[in-house]
């Protein structure tokens, strides 16, 4: 075991939120630890991943903000790398493409007469027998676009993403998702924008519909290059990071409020740390299986559910396959879920002009059997679906390697708000200079922003002495995240919902 190492502020998880903070605190002078259990990459989910030059990310990361604050701070890191780039995604279905959102007479041109004859009967069906109580995902889609519309372009992408029927999904996620929009709207908004290009879509309750933004920034050679920018920044103003050191304990003395942390690397090799305040990004289960003291909310931890990723990239003898960022499988006899292209991403993200990269992404639970499939397997079955959706054949694959990821994506499940306040509480008794951030540290389907934000904010709260800020507010906004404008808000800004089951209060 090695010495002891002291700092102010401690911070587990090199991620969005981890450096973020760890950027702020050391910019102000204040003594900063991190500890990351990568042994190569910081960055967490946003970071860049390469594969013999071939750059790729954890899915796709847009940096795109309404915060001003965070559009500011993207900006005084990176401040020469920043890209603009189209916003172009897609829906593949029944070997077509639909646009995202959708453009109602393209849907239903591509459906075929006989198809949009029964989608729009359905539809008015449920406009005369809605119905009534809707608790479900399936039933809000349903009212709104028809059951055979919902059937076609809402279920079998939703339930690939959270391995949940649409069924036990709540209401109220669709309800933000696809908010004020319906098929009338849809329609009588494709009508208006080919006599008048530039007008804005009306709801049904008369006011505009935001639209997806068209075009964001991103770093051009991916997201990863913002936070090794960070952590090069975080290190010139004194601040430590310790790759490959994962959380092993945690405790704090009540007397003198010094938390001892110990961090154990690959090899067995344990490094203790002391600090006033620790800031956590890890996910919670691991945090409290840490403590090292008796707690009630251990089992509150461990019932905490996530769904997990996996990324199959392949390299393609072909070059710009399709124009799209991402293309999202709604083909119910594939099972993968997206499709990354890469170079649309940026250029700089493929090193050869006649070569595509593709990021196949597959949606799993942590050691079910896609999880455990071999790497081989999964290359396999990439290029065999690639090639069943028309876009490459297995033949012009050259190369791909799998990238996985834990805990992608926190689960809302009927008990996870119970659960979260039952730990927040414990935790805010014994520990009070414990501050839970980020995705996984809060268990938030945070975006990248929404990440860096309960870290500004916490950071705030730790320079003032005080809760100035309840970082647990960020990312409860009722507006889709990315509607609207970049940087048009202040503070607190905006948010995008997840699934929650049937019954679970917002």
């Amino acid at each position: 075991m090695s010495a002891e190492h002291a700092s102010d502020v401690f911070v587990i998880g090199a991620g969005p939120a981890g450096l973020t903070a760890a950027y702020l605190l050391t910019k102000d002078g204040i003594s900063t630890t991190i500890i990351e259990a990568d042994p190569t990459y910081v960055g967490g989910i946003s970071r860049t991943v390469d594969y013999k030059g071939f750059l790729f990310d954890i899915g796709g990361h847009r940096f795109f903000s309404k915060s001003r604050e965070v559009v500011d701070l993207w900006k005084e890191i990176l401040p020469q790398d920043f890209i603009e780039r189209p916003r172009l995604s897609r829906i593949y279905y029944d070997g077509k493409y639909y646009s995202y959102p959708l453009k109602a007479f393209e849907a239903l041109n591509n459906l075929g007469y006989i198809e949009s004859a029964l989608c729009v009967m359905s539809f008015l069906y449920k406009q005369s027998f809605p119905n009534e109580k809707t608790e479900t995902f399936h039933d809000w889609v349903a009212n709104q676009f028809g059951e055979r519309l919902f059937s076609i372009f809402f279920k079998t992408y939703t339930e690939k993403v959270w391995g949940m029927s649409c069924d036990e999904i709540s209401a109220d996620w669709a309800a933000q998702r696809i908010k004020g929009l319906d098929l009338w709207s849809a329609m009588a908004s494709a009508l208006r924008k080919s006599i008048v290009p530039n007008r804005a879509a009306i709801g049904k309750d008369g006011k505009p519909i935001k639209t997806l933004i068209e075009s964001f920034e991103y770093p051009r050679k991916g997201p990863g290059m913002m936070w090794d920018a960070a952590a090069a920044k975080v290190k010139a103003a004194g601040g430590t990071i310790h790759m490959g050191h994962k959380l092993k304990s945690l405790s704090r003395d009540a007397a003198t409020g010094i938390h001892t942390i110990e961090a154990e690397t690959a090899d067995g090799t344990v490094t203790t740390f002391t600090a006033k305040h620790v800031i956590s990004s890890a996910p919670i289960t691991e945090l409290t299986n840490a403590i090292q003291r008796p707690m009630a909310a251990r089992d509150a931890a461990a019932r905490l559910r996530y769904r997990d990723f996996i990324t199959v990239a392949l390299v393609v003898n072909k070059p710009d396959l399709f124009p799209d960022n991402w293309i999202y499988i709604h083909e119910p006899s594939v099972k993968v879920g997206r499709i990354q292209n890469f170079r649309s991403w940026s250029p700089e993200m493929v090193p050869d002009a006649n070569l595509a990269c593709l990021g196949l992404e597959y949606f799993c639970f942590e050691n079910d059997g896609l999880w455990t499939t071999s790497d081989e397997d999964l290359i396999a079955l990439a290029k065999k679906e690639l090639a069943e959706i028309g876009l490459a054949t297995a033949e012009d694959c050259i190369d791909g390697c799998v990238v996985r990821q834990k805990k992608a994506y926190p689960v809302y499940d009927d008990s996870y708000k119970q659960n979260v306040e039952a730990i927040r509480s414990e935790l805010a008794l014994h520990f009070p200079d414990l501050h839970l951030v980020g995705r996984n540290g809060m268990h938030k389907y945070n975006n990248q922003d929404h990440a860096m934000m309960t870290a500004m904010l916490t950071v705030k709260n730790i320079m003032a002495g005080e809760q100035l800020y309840d970082i647990w507010n960020v990312n409860e906004d009722a507006e889709y995240h990315e509607a609207g404008e970049s940087g048009e808000q202040s503070a607190l800004s905006s948010v995008r919902m997840v699934p929650r089951r049937v019954g679970e209060r917002a």
